[in-house]
């Protein structure tokens, strides 16, 4: 149940983290009465169904059924125990944590070995080592005379030393064992290096830094931590890698497809703004916000893909691509088409002229020009990929070309995995819209659109493997061990007064023992309940929740005290709502226990005052099932 940590650091801890913070710093958050509502993080979610409650401090998916405390929060968002999660809300607090027994007083990093699970390199160690080395990176870029050659590029770029300072800009000098000389061969910090990608080593053998001879870009998570990096070879420094930019190795820290360059400082922006600005390269961000379009972001390396979007939307309404040139929109359009139609999202593409990048449009043109194509030039998803697929066919007359661009985007709506099974309202609406815009550009019925759609989609589920009818859940094992088991209806009535009402417990527990209720978290808090009031300690849900470090028990707790809440109108009289369980409980255990009593009864055996006794017992139990009164004498 518990981790072993202090009760009281786990209080101090829950009193200085604010979750309406913690929360909002991974999501956007929106008052809704006295509760805060956000997009879930954890499912494609098109209507805020994540709620905050500030007086409470925890959060409910009611689609995910996904709920708890900070803790919990941290736990599911950042992958880690609860241990670990205690830590990193510690240190975001400023709060110092008594040590673990046996825990050694400093790591590799600055890091009680306590934290570090994962051979030696917890996640918490993992993020100050990447912490550190940033640090190292930067000064060599600032201050060294390596450096020079970097700061020198950085200059002819036009980057700013503000932009420096704000995108924690480093260098890696082209010498083989640079980074390994500053932790001195020590095995361990040399092994954590190489975990966060930062070192690798080849099959001969040894470590050599993987980013030498390059310029640094940090890319950092949405709470401005350092993960991975991005590095421009330079080949001035004496560098020969064939690769112009390399990124960090997935980690477990770094994963291209769920980080976008810059969100850490461009994701207030874009709530102020509605809008994000998507870019291809590190320097196009650094430049937008240099020139005052500090809501834009990069991609790493990768197309922009389902969980970008998904991140995005979470700050802003609007996400604005924007593309180098028209044979890099030609090589977009499916893709692009794809995420439109499969995620409720506003989505437009701007593709610059002539095939110039961002950053070089806006050193050359200036921000009123660039504004101007955002505003004017920005084209709608789906228009993007019209044109794309129309591009050189002459719809009046090429029958056969229109045929082959209309089956193509016909194609793509019919992949579209929210589009497939269990659609919404909404989707069907958005479906609907996108096809009557086919009829009107190919001049073709809208129900002979309709029709080759549903033969595509016929043709699609022809093709899916045997046992996999739609597509998996994007829930997985560790999601689901964080949901709390399912209980009965009068399991939960208990548990729900009981946190209401713990004043109830005393009677409670005389005539319901923990042994009634089945195994599982339900029962596991009822005992906990009775503990707490055998050592004297006021129950109350705040202490539950101090008591349980399990996701699905915290989970559980916050569904039971939100449901407890919502019932309590309704029944304002919780003695009776008490006596009327206390019945139901007595009834299910007459019920568990008749059919042993008949088996008694019918393979005899029992003597004749044994019989006598068992027949009034059943007698007397049928009569207080039924509310029969008890015959009087005479």
């Amino acid at each position: 149940m518990s981790s072993g940590s202090s009760l009281d650091d786990k209080e101090l801890v829950r009193q200085a983290v604010d979750i309406v913070e913690l929360v909002g710093s991974h999501v956007q958050l929106r008052r809704q009465g006295r509760n805060y509502v956000a997009l879930c993080p954890w499912h494609d979610d098109t209507r805020p169904s994540l709620q905050v409650n500030p007086e409470r401090q925890s959060f409910k998916c009611w689609v995910c059924d996904i709920g708890g405390d900070v803790f919990s929060w941290v736990m599911r968002i950042e992958g880690v125990e609860f241990r670990e999660a205690l830590q990193m809300l510690a240190d975001r607090a400023g709060i110092q944590l008594r040590p673990l027994r046996g825990s050694a007083k400093e790591g590799a990093f600055g890091e009680g070995e306590a934290g570090a699970q994962v051979s030696g390199e917890g996640k918490r160690t993992l993020y100050k080592a990447m912490a550190w080395a940033e640090e190292q990176y930067h000064r060599c870029l600032l201050d060294s005379p390596e450096g020079e050659v970097a700061r020198r590029y950085l200059q002819q770029r036009e980057i700013t030393a503000e932009s420096i300072e704000k995108f924690h800009l480093g260098f890696s000098p082209n010498e083989r064992d640079w980074m390994l000389r500053r932790v001195e061969g020590d095995p361990k910090r040399t092994k954590i290096l190489e975990t966060i990608g930062l070192l690798a080593r080849p099959e001969s053998g040894g470590y050599y830094d993987r980013f030498r001879g390059r310029v640094l870009f940090s890319i950092r998570d949405v709470q401005g931590r350092p993960v991975g990096i991005g590095g421009r070879v330079l080949p001035e420094s004496g560098a020969t890698s064939p690769a112009k930019y390399v990124n960090s190795p997935e980690t477990p820290l770094f994963s291209k497809s769920n980080l976008l360059y810059g969100l850490d400082v461009a994701r207030d922006p874009m709530r102020r703004s509605g809008t994000a600005l998507v870019m291809e390269g590190y320097t196009d961000v650094i430049g937008a916000h240099q020139y005052g379009f500090d809501n834009a972001v990069a991609v790493l390396g990768t197309a922009l893909g389902e969980g970008h979007v998904r991140i995005l939307k979470r700050f802003a309404d609007r996400i604005i691509l924007v593309l180098d040139g028209d044979e890099a929109g030609q090589r977009r359009a499916n893709e692009v088409l794809e995420l439109f139609v499969a995620q409720q999202v506003d989505l437009s593409i701007l593709t610059l002229p002539e095939g110039s990048d961002p950053c070089d449009f806006l050193q050359q043109q200036g921000a009123d020009a660039f504004r101007d194509l955002i505003e004017n030039k920005a084209v709608d998803a789906l228009d993007h990929a019209f044109q794309s697929a129309t591009r050189g066919v002459d719809l009046e007359r090429d029958v056969h070309g229109s045929s082959q661009a209309l089956e193509r985007l016909v194609s793509i709506v019919a992949r579209a995995p929210r589009l497939q099974a269990d659609t919404t309202r909404q989707d069907r609406f958005r479906e609907e819209k996108i096809l009557q815009r086919f009829a009107a550009w190919f001049r073709v019925d809208e129900q002979e659109i309709r029709r080759r759609l549903t033969a595509i989609r016929r043709r699609l589920r022809s093709r899916r493997p045997v046992g996999v009818p739609g597509r998996v859940p994007e829930t997985d094992a560790a999601e689901s061990q964080s949901r709390p088991a399912p209980i009965d209806p009068a399991q939960r009535e208990l548990l729900e007064l009981l946190i209401l009402h713990p004043e109830c417990l005393a009677e409670m527990r005389s005539d319901i023992g923990v042994e009634k209720l089945p195994p599982g978290p339900g029962r596991r808090i009822y005992e906990t309940c009775c503990r707490l009031a055998d050592e004297g300690v006021a129950v109350s849900f705040d202490r539950l929740m101090l008591e349980f470090d399990d996701p699905a028990a915290k989970c559980l707790l916050v569904e039971l005290d939100e449901s407890g809440q919502a019932k309590a109108d309704r029944e304002s009289d919780p003695q009776q709502l008490l006596q009327d369980l206390i019945k139901t409980f007595q009834k299910k255990e007459t019920d568990r226990e008749r059919p042993k009593q008949i088996v008694a009864l019918r393979e005899g055996g029992l003597d004749n005052s044994q019989e006598t006794n068992l027949l009034e017992e059943i007698i007397r139990q049928e009569r207080d099932r039924q509310g029969i009164a008890k015959p009087t004498d005479g």
